[in-house]
């Protein structure tokens, strides 16, 4: 199984699609409840719902999840087919496709066992899911002719007795998502070195700005006090949310004085050092923090 450790809990849907093509004769006994072995589309919706509820029992790599709802929906249409339609939501870390395929797969196979005494010729033809959202897979991207700078903010790194990973990793996943520039400052843990280069890249235009060390309660840790003046529009909720997510794997999350917010345009974010806290911290914040440049531009919440 694929570890979702480090996963955090959102709303995610999926919604899949089986097709049945069966004869008219099939589709007149369905309407009539003629059917010997009982009433075809009540028995597909209670096998629909329980292969939902035990997706992990019959696929090994699929997680157990809570299933917070199902929907199975029958249509019954012009050219013989009749339409499977399951719906699932769950709120949790991992999403439910499987679910959702898993219930119109057996919700079909149920038609087909109880129609298959009286139509030789029943086919399942299609099965496939139609949407999804939720977790990464719900943000469109959203960050097309945005710029980025990373500052390492780091005695050790900036003296050269010690190599920057987290800085490097930043910037790498910023240019995955499809940033441009990805500069990387290094600067000492000095407060007028850091607001020196902090400003240097706000006069460059830089949409996003991630600073990297400095955030915790040791007596070299300033990165706090250095940026805070520049925040113009604080963003409380994003570092209160991914400090209660990172409490979760690391008690010594909430010693974090992390700062998120505005300068102008230009959002700056405040990550710890260590490789492994940037890791989290980006995984839980984007891609939904994009959002925040579709709302300053003065656009509606989807």
């Amino acid at each position: 199984m694929i570890d979702i450790t480090r996963k955090y809990f959102s709303l995610r849907t999926s919604k899949a699609v089986a097709y049945l093509k069966v004869s008219a004769a099939s589709i007149d006994a369905i309407r009539n409840k003629t059917v010997p072995k009982g009433d075809v589309f009540e028995c597909s919706k209670v096998a629909g719902l329980m292969s939902v509820k035990n997706t992990h029992h019959a696929l090994p790599h699929c997680h157990p999840i809570p299933v917070e709802f199902t929907s199975v929906n029958h249509r019954i249409l012009d050219n013989l087919d009749i339409e499977v339609e399951v719906v699932v939501k769950t709120i949790y870390k991992t999403g439910c496709e499987m679910e959702a395929l898993h219930g119109a797969s057996v919700a079909a196979l149920t038609i087909y066992d109880m129609l298959k005494p009286i139509d030789k010729d029943i086919e399942i033809h299609s099965i496939k899911l139609l949407d999804k959202t939720g977790g990464k897979s719900g943000i469109a991207k959203q960050i097309r002719g945005l710029k980025s700078a990373v500052m390492v903010i780091s005695d050790s790194v900036s003296s050269k007795t010690s190599v920057d990973t987290s800085g490097i990793w930043i910037a790498n996943a910023l240019d995955e998502m499809g940033f441009e520039q990805n500069a990387i400052a290094v600067v000492p843990d000095e407060i007028d070195k850091i607001r020196e280069s902090l400003s240097s890249c706000i006069e460059q235009n830089i949409d996003l700005i991630i600073t990297t060390g400095g955030t915790g309660i040791s007596p070299r840790d300033v990165t706090f006090e250095a940026i805070q003046p520049f925040i113009e529009e604080e963003l409380p909720g994003v570092m209160e949310a991914v400090r209660a997510y990172s409490q979760n794997l690391m008690p010594y999350a909430m010693l974090s004085r992390g700062i998120a917010g505005f300068h102008k345009n230009t959002l700056i974010l405040t990550l710890p050092g260590s490789l492994s806290a940037c890791k989290e911290y980006m995984g839980f914040l984007f891609p939904h923090l994009l959002h925040t440049f579709k709302v300053k531009k003065g656009e509606r919440h989807d």
